[in-house]
């Protein structure tokens, strides 16, 4: 358990959060949400105590221990892996340490004996005799074979040292668990296996994650920070969107009868309960599910940018047509072999281990770079726009305000009003919109790159990662963007809510040559596991 009381920070005149009174709970997990800069990994640092509070406190029973997900890749690379794992219990790791050196010394005193007597009796009761095996299931569960166990922590892939220290903020059962993005740089497998975990552990867990399915699946609760304050709502991520959306509904329409509103709730709390799971956090979603009264959920203040793609002409049959392209970078062969035909309705996720082959075929296709052999084929009735994993020759440099930057790609309209109110369905609104298009965050370039291709009328999108940098507000809405358009996508992404509502076909690039399937995402999912076992 992990009690708030009255915590208060400002930076600056920021206020961030102010007199946030809050009780995490043991047997539930927390979605911690907000909007990109609200305060999410600073309010987690003030939990975890790496940062103080102006005002309050942060209060956890004594004897209770907390873990935190480290985002320092390169703290541990000089140290063993199977190390790196069991530092995450501080005082096991002490102990297991101080009496490995006591039986290493040549004159072992009666002292000595004594107080490796005490802690051999300190090491059982913290479990230190299945320590090493502990670490090594999470490992393996994470997927870092045997073979790392042993490996000094430079030796191992980034991606690698990133299970790693999950591993470590998993390892001996903490009371406490703070997690910051724990799915980022995870495959598909890790992903699933950390779900099953959370949704059997039995303590505390706070949770920040970008990656609504993850969310949906794991958590209990929502804790929202907005205004200022911090609000716990029962539910999962979804609940808590559609909850929000129904309140500022019910806002909106003052003068309907609570009788109806009562109604229009319960039916939606229904809904909800009917549609959850049987794993254990859903069981706990719906017990508390059922207690909810209208006066329980309340709107958002969030803003949603508009995204809406609308293409200029009909697409025709004949789309694109790609055969045997190849490509080898650097004396590696990241292509190899690749065809498929794209069909008009197709939605298409391009999946696979490697990034880079994805977003080489995608360059490919844009014309940014050409194959080794093999060739592809646009159709004549097809205009294609294309979203860069790395957009930065876009923007590094330019000095071109919002409004200006965005006339370059608006081949009917390029008066001022036009653009500054397009702009501010991308919520760059007022002085926002007179920015230089060299100062934006990530976030706001990507927000950028979603206008323009909506300017170009294009009736085939190939996006690369689209997600990266936005706030989940920005995904869903580029979400519901793609869902509802009325053309042909061919896109990668790592988000699995992302993958499985628009596409209705899976490409994954291979070795050698390709998987083409026309399924969903959690069908190509399912199989994949099936396959594992």
């Amino acid at each position: 358990m992990i009690t708030v009381t009255n915590v208060s920070l400002r930076f600056g005149d920021r206020k961030l959060f102010e007199d946030v009174n809050i009780k995490f709970t043991p047997g539930n997990c927390y979605g911690l949400i907000g909007a990109n800069g609200a305060g999410k990994s600073t309010f987690i640092k003030i939990l975890s105590g790496e940062l103080d509070s102006q005002s309050g406190d942060v209060h956890m029973p004594s004897g209770q221990r907390m873990a935190v997900l480290k985002q320092n890749h390169f703290e541990y690379e000089d140290h063993v892996v199977l190390d790196v794992v069991m530092m995450g219990h501080k005082r096991l790791y002490e102990v297991m340490n101080e009496k490995n050196e006591i039986y290493m010394k040549a004159d072992f005193s009666d002292e000595d004996g004594m107080r490796a007597a005490e802690l051999e009796g300190e090491f059982a009761e913290i479990n230190g005799y299945e320590a090493e095996s502990d670490a090594a299931i999470l490992l393996k569960g994470l997927g870092i074979g045997e073979d790392l166990h042993q490996k000094k922590m430079a030796e191992l892939s980034g991606n690698e040292k990133v299970k790693v220290l999950l591993a470590q903020a998993l390892f001996g059962n903490p009371d406490v668990l703070l997690l910051d993005e724990p799915t980022n740089h995870l495959d598909i497998e890790a992903i699933q296996w950390l779900e099953e975990f959370l949704i059997n552990f039995e303590n505390t867990v706070i949770v920040v994650s970008h990656d609504r399915h993850f969310l949906n699946k794991v958590c209990t609760h929502i804790a929202d920070l907005d205004f200022g304050k911090i609000q716990v709502y029962v539910g999962n991520y979804d609940f808590w969107y559609e909850s929000s959306q129904l309140a500022l509904r019910m806002a909106q329409e003052q003068n309907k009868k609570k009788e109806e509103k009562i109604k229009e709730l319960q039916a939606f709390v229904a809904r909800f309960s009917a549609n959850a799971s049987k794993s254990k956090q859903a069981t706990s979603r719906k017990k508390l599910l059922d207690k909810i009264e209208l006066d329980d959920i309340k709107p958002s203040s969030r803003k949603y940018p508009y995204v809406h793609f609308k293409p200029e002409r009909e697409i025709g049959n004949d789309l694109l047509t790609v055969e045997g392209l190849t490509k080898t970078i650097d004396g590696v062969k990241i292509l190899d072999n690749v065809s498929f035909v794209l069909n008009k309705d197709d939605k298409v996720a391009l999946v696979g281990t490697r990034d880079i082959a994805k977003t080489t075929l995608l360059k490919i296709l844009a014309g940014e770079m050409e194959p080794d052999s093999g060739s592809y084929k646009w159709g004549i009735t097809t205009s294609q726009s294309y979203f860069p994993k790395d957009n930065a020759k876009y923007f590094e440099g330019c000095e071109l305000d919002l409004v200006d930057w965005l006339r370059q790609y608006s081949p009917e309209d390029q008066t001022e009003t036009f653009l500054r109110g397009f702009l501010g369905r991308m919520l760059f609104s007022g002085e926002e919109a007179k920015k230089k298009a060299s100062v934006l965050s990530g976030g706001e370039k990507v927000r950028c790159m979603l206008s323009k291709m909506m300017l170009s009328g294009a009736n085939v999108l190939m996006l690369d990662d689209p997600t990266n940098h936005l706030d989940l507000e920005s995904i869903t809405a580029l979400n519901n963007g793609l869902i509802n358009f009325k053309g042909a996508i061919i896109f990668t992404s790592h988000d699995h809510q992302f993958n499985q509502s628009i596409a209705n076909r899976v490409i994954e690039i291979q070795e050698s040559g390709v998987f083409d399937k026309e399924i969903s995402y959690d069908e190509y999912v399912e199989m994949k596991t099936a396959k594992k076992k």
